[in-house]
């Protein structure tokens, strides 16, 4: 009987009580055969006597039996092949993240000074955004950045103004301690090109000048790969840029050379149409030339970042060139500063705390403006509406001029009330003025000496030559830069 496969090991002694419990368990997985095997023809040896049944009703009643429990062994049977199956698809399924998480524990590149972080873009089809879906990723950071630097290209930028501008900001300390932030007047694939090598040069400068640290043959004016190393307590308490994705940082490369990771800024762009969809001026002015229309671009690029950034430098991209830190001036004041510095030298006897009469004298540039974020904040504003109501006061829609607006801005003190204006009584050195391309002179004021000088407004060509020969002049930078 089927029944009595299942009890046969409890009727049996010696050595058939292994064989029930052997024909039990091929009546899980083999219901068919069993039920078959039970079905022939037996002679009964022996009526039980337990069951008080009549001889008409014992056939059926086993016969119920029978189906009841053959259909109890199929569900079984079923119910261990899928715990099976799943235990098995669960085993497959694991074995390919326990590889991944292996790989990660042990992948082997770093950040130190002598590789290049992977997520440098290396052509333009692998930019990304810079923040909020808006502005271009050219580099990201090492960390996050309490300086920032916005610098404004006008109409008349050239590839090479550009190269040489980074050229020489990459070598100054500003660059360890700042992002960087263009405001272009369009969006051009040889800017995003000329961006991309510069940066790919720098890293190179980087990893060759960190390798012959020990070089004590080098010029003072050279590049300084000792400025860009941070200690790596500090890099954790500043946290991660805010520009571009998030990036989840590996805890083997977290733990790991510290002392030998570099620091630097991000480097971001952004098109006027991002940062003034609505196209402020053109209801004021026929033409709005990037002179002016950068200022209708400052509310809500600093208003976006006021949280992040703690003091904020606005230079022009064509006529200045940054060599040191010039924020340095400011770090140790409010955050309502703002420090302009005069256009042109001359006798002056006036201390800063006579900013209204020095201004006077002598005319401010327009051209770099620093301070702390609140500040410099409050003087676009203000600056912006002074650009409204000039042209609403001009009969001639074109007739308003940044420099004359910014000078009789920064005279005005009521205007300025919640502002702490600074004047700084040295001029911004020229480098057309000192004297010829080839002099003495000339050459030392690209020496960090001074912090920012302007290129002048005659024979920029030569001036950027100069300057090239100079970078040039030195052996590894030769090597890196291939137009030298």
């Amino acid at each position: 009987m089927v029944g009595m496969g299942l009890t046969g090991k409890s009727k049996s002694s010696g050595g058939g009580g292994g064989e029930g419990w052997g024909t039990g368990f091929l009546l899980v997985f083999f219901p068919e055969e069993h039920h078959n095997h039970h079905h022939q023809p037996q002679t009964p040896t022996k009526k039980p006597s337990n069951f008080n049944l009549t001889s008409s009703s014992s056939p059926l009643k086993r016969t119920n039996s029978t189906h009841l429990l053959h259909k109890a062994q199929s569900t079984i049977s079923i119910c261990l092949l899928l715990l099976f199956t799943t235990l098995l698809l669960f085993t497959l399924s694991t074995l390919p993240s326990s590889t991944t998480t292996a790989r990660r524990l042990y992948r082997v590149p770093r950040r130190q000074l002598s590789s290049t972080p992977q997520e440098f873009p290396s052509s333009p089809s692998n930019l990304s955004h810079a923040l909020q879906g808006m502005g271009t990723l050219y580099r990201r950071g090492t960390r996050a950045m309490s300086d920032l630097v916005v610098a404004h290209a006008l109409e008349s930028l050239s590839l090479h103004d550009l190269k040489l501008f980074l050229r020489l900001f990459y070598r100054s300390t500003l660059a360890s301690r700042s992002d960087l932030l263009f405001i272009f007047p369009s969006k051009t694939a040889d800017f995003d090109n000329a961006i991309l090598l510069e940066n790919d040069s720098f890293l190179k400068l980087l990893a060759q000048y960190s390798e012959n640290s020990g070089n004590t043959s080098r010029s003072p004016d050279g590049f300084d790969p000792t400025q860009f190393v941070k200690s790596g307590k500090k890099e954790k308490e500043s946290g991660e840029p805010i520009w571009g994705r998030r990036i989840r940082a590996n805890l083997s490369e977290e733990s790991g050379a510290e002392s030998t990771r570099p620091s630097y800024g991000s480097v971001v762009g952004f098109d006027v149409e991002e940062l003034d969809p609505e196209k402020s001026l053109s209801g004021f002015l026929d033409h709005v030339p990037m002179s002016l229309r950068r200022w209708a671009c400052y509310p809500m690029l600093l208003g976006r970042v006021r949280r992040n950034f703690k003091h904020v430098m606005l230079v022009d991209l064509k006529e200045m060139l940054v060599l040191g830190d010039p924020l340095g001036r400011i770090r140790s004041q409010s955050p309502e500063s703002v420090l302009v510095t005069r256009s042109t030298s001359g006798k002056h006897g006036k201390r800063n705390s006579d900013k209204t009469q020095l201004t006077r004298q002598k005319m401010v540039h327009p051209g770099i403006i620093m301070g702390g974020s609140r500040g410099v904040r409050r003087l676009s504003n203000a600056m912006l509406t002074d650009i409204v109501r000039a042209s609403i006061q001009h009969k001639k829609r074109n007739a308003v001029s940044e420099s004359g607006l910014f000078n009789q801005l920064v005279g005005n003190d009521f205007v300025l009330k919640n502002v702490n204006l600074l004047v700084s009584a040295e001029p911004i050195p020229d480098l057309s003025s000192s004297g010829g391309s080839n002099s003495k002179s000339s050459l030392q004021l690209i020496t960090k000496n001074h912090m920012v000088i302007r290129r002048g407004n005659s024979n920029l060509d030569v001036i950027n030559s100069m300057v090239m020969r100079h970078i040039c002049s030195f052996p590894i930078d030769s090597t890196v830069y291939s137009d030298c």
